[in-house]
């Protein structure tokens, strides 16, 4: 059977006050409804990858590893935007662990652990990026009515991330989600970029 969805953005118990999802339990859900992977994309932390990986592995789904960024620059005004990354193999998997660590020993603000986009130019080899939806940059900058902004934007990500970078596009019945949509959906197909639905689940 050829699966219609594979959920890339998951979080779990690991993202603490964000989650109430339980590794064992995601994992027999995907099981059950014969997907064969999911990702699990806690907010800047691998907490969970041992006990996911453990329990995909007994249950025969592939498990993908990944994190959710936010990603702010430096300044009292700025305004963090979401980017979401996952491990497309070996290199990748140990550049998201070097963000996670500059995350929260250099980009600590208000206790919250943050990016920085040059470090996201610098760490990249093997990773696979997210646009975020409506609340990575593109999509603010989409919401905001800056198209121009957005396609710079997304020119920059598509340098970074060459063919491994995806706008995501989500319909879950959010605030602002229906506006996003139509905007990306235009913006993918007049820069041929590719897309990819999430569910933003936790």
């Amino acid at each position: 059977m050829t699966p219609e969805f594979i959920h890339l953005r998951v979080h779990t118990e690991f993202s603490l006050i964000d989650s109430t999802i339980r590794i064992k339990k995601l994992v027999s859900a995907v099981a059950e409804n014969a997907m064969p992977a999911v990702a699990i994309t806690d907010q800047c932390n691998f907490y969970g990858l041992i006990k996911f990986y453990t329990a995909a592995q007994s249950a025969g789904v592939k498990p993908i590893i990944g994190a959710d960024f936010w990603v702010r620059e430096e300044g009292e005004d700025a305004k963090p935007t979401l980017l979401c990354l996952l491990a497309a193999n070996h290199k990748g998997y140990l550049n998201i662990i070097r963000l996670i660590s500059k995350g929260f020993q250099e980009g600590q603000y208000h206790g919250m652990p943050y990016l920085r986009r040059q470090w996201l130019s610098e760490f990249n080899e093997g990773v696979i990026a997210l646009s975020g939806g409506r609340h990575g940059d593109i999509g603010q900058a989409l919401l905001g009515g800056r198209q121009q902004e957005a396609e710079e934007l997304l020119s920059g990500w598509r340098q970074d991330f060459p063919d491994r970078f995806y706008l995501e596009l989500q319909r879950t019945g959010r605030e602002n989600e229906e506006d996003y949509l139509h905007g990306a959906v235009d913006l993918a197909a007049a820069q041929q970029v590719p897309v990819v639905a999430t569910n933003d689940v936790r």
